[in-house]
């Protein structure tokens, strides 16, 4: 059976995929609103992660379509409603 791209040696396989590549950097000059600099250095920060790296996530996730699911982005973003109903209730009870 021949397996693409995976090379042997000595005890050791090394699988090939684009991703093992070290790639050289490229600065790249982008103008964005200057109120908009701060917060998303305060947002990196708080990820623990460099502002570059943050655009740099952002952009491959965005050109490899492969972005979160609808659901863990929106996962945390609603509120439950406060109601006297008694199904509302067992409905809450169950799901939330």
């Amino acid at each position: 059976m021949k397996t693409r791209n995976t090379y042997t040696i000595v005890y050791h396989t090394y699988t090939y995929t684009p991703m093992n590549i070290p790639s050289m950097k490229q600065k790249l000059t982008i103008t964005v609103d200057s109120g908009l600099v701060p917060m998303a250095k305060r947002y990196a920060r708080s990820q623990g992660v460099s502002l570059s790296s943050l655009i740099e996530t952002e952009l491959r996730d965005l050109v490899s379509g492969e972005g979160p699911s609808f659901a863990s982005r929106w996962r945390g973003k609603f509120v439950p409603a406060e109601r006297e109903d008694p199904r509302y209730g067992a409905l809450a009870r169950k799901y939330l």
